[in-house]
């Protein structure tokens, strides 16, 4: 060692210089090619330190090795993806998370990332081999995804870089609830290629946002070579003109060089200027995963270098060669992780493994309310009756009121919104709470699904799209919001009431008049609404925003200020349960089940129906997901017939799982076929001409309805 070496920190002059280059190395008693291609400015650090960053990485890279034998002995750990080549940043991003109070977004290839940043080698090989005890999910959720919620190492889907919404959105509830954390958000070079990756960059920036962008640049994701992603290949350089914007770039092999680009990235982020971005040249010495073989699309010349330039092999050489330790040292570190890992893989093998009879748990946290109340007993029978629209408009008001930890964002929401829904709140509440977001709606989903994470106590409400029918760029964060509390087993709930105006009736044409219920309802872990009139929108809008979980709370528009739909306004204390349909016609000859416009369709062909001497029993289900079929069942026994009536097209509507719902278990009631009727299997035309074609008519309700009758 050399003599000159202090305890405290090392200068420039306290140990030999090791030039860059090539040399032979002896590792394991076996002879080894090593380049140093780091510079190493060890300049501030102990000697202390640098063995035991050594040591963190070694360990690590056992731990890689072990996911690999996992895999031989097939044992576990059917996806792994090598973090091998980009040791010197994940080392560096881990060091500089604080536990408990930074908000970590890693990716799959962040194993080292993860165990510097707090999750211990038994819960990294637990979360390789699916057990029960995993702490990121318990076996739920891809092995190599690695998350410790306990923490704030939060659980990230599989979806590439769809964090980075994520990680802007609790950003964005640091500032806003004024507290000192930072989000950290890493991925790799190719997830950059996203739509949502720029997004998150444009709002972070655009609010000054306290977060972090990690880019591992290696260079290929899977099997596609940045030439073909992208015409920077320094990643960084394609947003040079984002205004606010700190970006650094770095060498990921070397953690020194990584670890000051992390803290002046993240004393930037803290003092307010806006987000950093640390771009870190990494390589991928192992192939993508398990499943890719890089031989395939990499040549051995290339494989070759970056073998040689391993970090963790470079910083051992470094190590021995400047005299901070001697090879007997690093042995001796190295044996002590091979214990570890040897320990840890003991304890983790003998874990239960992950319970599959447990799949039915946490698909949705418990609503707020769950039992069925008498509107009459909540309102004021003598006051005016207000519109669908004032009702959703006065129920937001008061749950803001409150809950000062509600907020709302979306498009044209500082105006009250395409439809003035929410006229008044942002001058009532503040622009810090109701606030318009980009046109981007998936940023408006995903911002909320980061948000919710800051507090369990917050609420959002988003407008998910001006139109239902443009809410589709959100669909991606719509599945991710639908099993974060299922693949975290209850650890994290985004909390999101997602407001979307649908239907037809208004002459919107395309773009204007869609119905997207039949979609949301086939995703499991989110509650999907439509009330059709104005006390149970706001029943229902109260009980949603005071539950966990996600509710798509969809508006016909056409009923904003339709006349059918007024209904005196229920005090604060009056909530519709989920799942709770309500009688609105109480009838013999059949059961009509319907919801939201075509409630009212079915309402206007009423009389002329029971000019024909049928009495239908007109059920709203309120709810879909989940859809109240106790109160259709007892109705269809009654009745003997059912027809549901719908105002989204009939092919692969969400009448279809009613109508076979009940054809499966009610099929011994039954006295003529299950019918369902809607609109005409085509686009919805903007002349007012195709709108009476193609959506649905009362005259459709009352043939349906006669032709039942007769079967």
């Amino acid at each position: 060692m050399a003599k000159n070496v202090k305890k405290n920190t090392v200068e420039k002059t306290d140990f030999k210089p090791v030039k860059p280059g090539l040399r032979k190395v002896i590792i394991n008693g076996k002879e080894t090619t090593v380049e140093i291609t780091c510079k190493f400015d060890i300049s501030g650090f102990d000697r202390d330190t640098i063995l035991k960053w050594y040591r963190i990485i070694n360990l690590g890279r056992q731990l890689d090795d072990k996911a690999a034998l996992y895999l031989k002995m097939a044992k576990g750990w059917s996806y792994h993806a090598p973090f091998g080549g980009h040791d010197g940043i994940q080392l560096a991003i881990g060091l500089s998370f604080r536990q408990n109070k930074d908000f970590l977004f890693p990716y799959y290839r962040d194993m080292l990332t993860s165990l510097a940043a707090g999750i211990t080698p038994e819960e990294i090989i637990l979360n390789g081999l699916s057990k029960e005890t995993d702490v990121a999910g318990g076996g739920r959720h891809m092995s190599n995804h690695f998350a410790k919620p306990s923490i704030r190492i939060q659980n990230v889907s599989s979806c590439t870089g769809n964090h980075a919404l994520h990680a802007a959105g609790v950003a964005r509830a640091i500032k806003k609830l004024g507290s000192d954390e930072v989000a950290i958000c890493s991925n790799g070079e190719s997830a950059c290629s996203e739509g949502y990756y720029w997004e998150a960059i444009n709002v972070a920036t655009l609010e000054k946002l306290p977060v972090v962008f990690v880019i591992q640049n290696n260079k290929y994701g899977i099997s596609v070579p940045l030439v073909d992603q992208t015409a920077n290949q320094v990643v960084s350089e394609n947003y040079k003109g984002m205004k606010d914007l700190l970006i650094i770039n770095c060498d990921g092999r070397d953690p020194f060089d990584s670890y000051r680009a992390m803290q002046k990235a993240i004393e930037y982020a803290k003092s307010g200027a806006g987000p950093a971005m640390v771009h870190a040249d990494c390589d991928r010495i192992g192939s993508h995963s398990n499943s890719d073989r890089h031989e395939a699309y990499r040549s051995e010349e290339e494989l070759v270098t970056v073998r040689r330039r391993d970090p963790m092999l470079q910083l051992r050489t470094f190590i021995i060669e400047s005299g901070i330790a001697t090879e007997d040292e690093i042995v001796k570190i190295e044996e002590a992780n091979k214990k570890e890992v040897f320990d840890a893989a003991d304890k983790a093998e003998a874990a239960p493994n992950a319970n599959g009879k447990s799949f039915d748990q946490f698909v949705l946290p418990e609503p707020f309310f769950k039992y069925e109340l008498n509107v009459e007993d909540f309102i004021d029978t003598s006051s005016n009756q207000v519109s669908f629209l004032e009702a959703i408009n006065l129920t937001l008001k008061e749950e803001f009121r409150r809950n000062p930890k509600t907020f709302l964002w979306g498009q044209d929401v500082s105006k009250g919104g395409v439809f003035n829904v929410v006229k008044g709140m942002p001058q009532e509440f503040g622009k810090e709470r109701v606030f318009n977001a980009p046109i981007a709606e998936d940023c408006i989903v995903g911002t909320a699904n980061g948000f919710c994470r800051f507090d369990k106590e917050a609420r959002v409400v988003v407008e998910g799209a001006e139109f239902a029918d443009y809410f589709w760029p959100a669909m991606e964060q719509l599945v991710e919001c639908s099993h974060d509390y299922w693949r975290t087993k209850g650890q994290f709930s985004p909390n999101i009431v997602i407001r979307l105006a649908s239907g037809g009736y208004i002459q919107g044409g395309l773009y204007h008049s869609q119905n997207l219920e039949a979609v949301f309802t086939t995703l499991p872990g989110i509650r999907v609404v439509c009330p059709s009139f104005a006390d149970d929108a706001a029943g229902l809008l109260r009980n949603a925003i005071r539950s966990e979980g996600v509710t798509l709370f969809l508006e016909p528009k056409f009923l904003y200020n339709y006349k059918g739909a007024y209904a005196h306004f229920p005090n604060e204390n009056y909530f519709v349960p989920f799942g709770k349909a309500r009688i609105v016609k109480s009838g013999t000859s059949l059961t009509i089940v319907t919801y939201g416009n075509a409630t009212h369709v079915t309402l206007n062909a009423l009389k002329e129906l029971e000019k024909n001497y049928i009495s239908p029993e007109i059920i709203d289900l309120r709810s879909l997901a989940p859809w109240d079929k106790e109160t259709v069942f007892k109705s269809v026994e009654k009745t003997g017939r059912a027809l549901v009536v719908h105002e989204d097209k009939v092919f692969g509507g969400f009448g279809g799982e009613i109508a076979s719902t009940i054809s499966d278990e009610m099929f011994k009631f039954l006295d003529a076929p299950v019918r369902r009727i809607g609109s005409k299997n085509t686009p919805v035309g903007f002349a007012k001409s195709y709108e009476n074609e193609i959506l649905l008519s009362v005259k459709d309700v009352i043939d349906a309805a006669t032709s039942l009758m007769k079967y």
